[in-house]
Parts: structure tokens; sequence; C-alpha cells
């Protein structure tokens, strides 16, 4: 696999993103190597999903550090060791802290849900249903020091219907992150994707809106 990008997957839970990003990969639609899984907690669901494909996996339980800083500082020595191109967040539900955001900029991209940068931080499909949304979403996009603020690279769009409640809108938007995300991962992969400072480059070209997929 040396002609494959060597990435490290964080997640915090279930693992439905990772399951698609596998099964893209274990296809060959999807060239990385995926080098380690890696959870802040122990019983997450996901770390079957990856030990089920024979993929090395890691648990930095953040219940045991300290503070933000500690915690960052070991996982960040743990992602390491497997020497990644790519870091992906994968529904990772840590805040990261500037200095490992920093050690990572622009080999790092996260997965939101929502059209950013509407509705940052948690519990985006209520809160669009509050705001009176026709539309919503997923973002992909480089990870940088603020919040869900980061370039954004790609979106896909779903309607609000009159009866969606917060479980229907997330299921819908669910769907639209398992192409999203793996698309994103091949364009970077591929490499059409870079960051200067916070000019996200397509195809060697500055990004002047996120794609729409």
């Amino acid at each position: 696999m040396g002609d494959r990008l060597a990435v490290v997957i964080l997640i915090s839970g279930r693992g439905s993103n990772l399951q698609a990003i596998l099964e893209q990969t274990h296809a060959g639609t999807l060239p990385i190597d995926i080098r380690a899984v890696i959870s802040n907690r122990p019983d997450a669901a996901g770390l079957q999903l990856a030990r089920d494909r024979q993929i090395p996996t890691e648990c930095v339980d953040h219940t045991q550090y300290e503070n933000r800083e500690t915690f960052d500082q070991a996982l960040q020595a743990c992602i390491d060791r497997y020497q990644p191109g790519l870091v992906i967040l994968a529904g990772f539900m840590r805040i990261l802290t500037v200095a490992f955001v920093k050690h990572n900029r622009g080999r790092m991209l996260n997965n939101h849900p929502s059209l950013l940068p509407k509705f940052q931080g948690l519990n985006t499909h209520q809160r669009a249903l509050d705001a009176g949304e026709t539309e919503h979403g997923a973002s992909v996009h480089f990870v940088t020091e603020e919040l869900d603020g980061g370039p954004v690279i790609a979106q896909s769009r779903v309607s609000i219907n009159q009866d969606d409640d917060a479980d229907s809108l997330a299921a819908r938007v669910l769907q639209q992150e398992h192409e999203l995300f793996p698309e994103v991962i091949r364009w970077y992969a591929d490499k059409r994707l870079t960051l200067t400072g916070n000019q996200v480059n397509f195809d060697g070209k500055p990004l002047l809106k996120p794609v729409s997929i």
C-alpha cells in the first residue's frame, strides 16, 4: 500500500461515517491506508468495525487525563506513531487545543452535520428546525483553531420537510455525509486539495466557495 495515503481516523461513537470510509476503502475506490482508528471512549462501537477489518485500534481515554492539554498531548503522541499524512475526524466529539490543531494543520479533515457556517457545535438538526430553515445538510472542512470554523471544502444539502423532526432530518443528513466525506478524502488522497493559510486550493486554484455534492 505504498502508493496509498496513510491516514488515522478518530472516533467517539458508533462509527457510521467510519463504516462508509471502510466500505469504500475495501472496495478499492478510496486510495487510503488506514493505519489506525483511535477513540477517546473505550466503549465506542466503531472500534469493533475497525477490528473486524484487522485495522489497529487504540483508545486514549480523555477521562484519564487532568485537562484538555495533557489529553491532546497523549492523543498526538498516539497518532504520530502511525505517521499519517491525513487525520480524519469521523464523529470525534472533543474540542481540540490550539497546539494539537497547529501540529496537524492542513492535514486534518472534519465532517459536520450542518451547512457551515450555520449551526456550529451540537444539536444542529433541532436548531435548524427551530430556526425555520428550509434546507439543511453536511459540510466537510479543514480543521483550524476555531471550533467548526475551518474553511469549508464541500457540502451536501437536503430539503427540510414540514413533518420533519430532529431524528428524521438527522437520518437524511447522515446519508449525505456517507457520500460526502469519502469523496473529499479521495480528493485529498489524490493531491487535489491543499490548505494555504485559511485558503483551500482545489486542483491548483483557490476554492472560492464550497463544492456542492
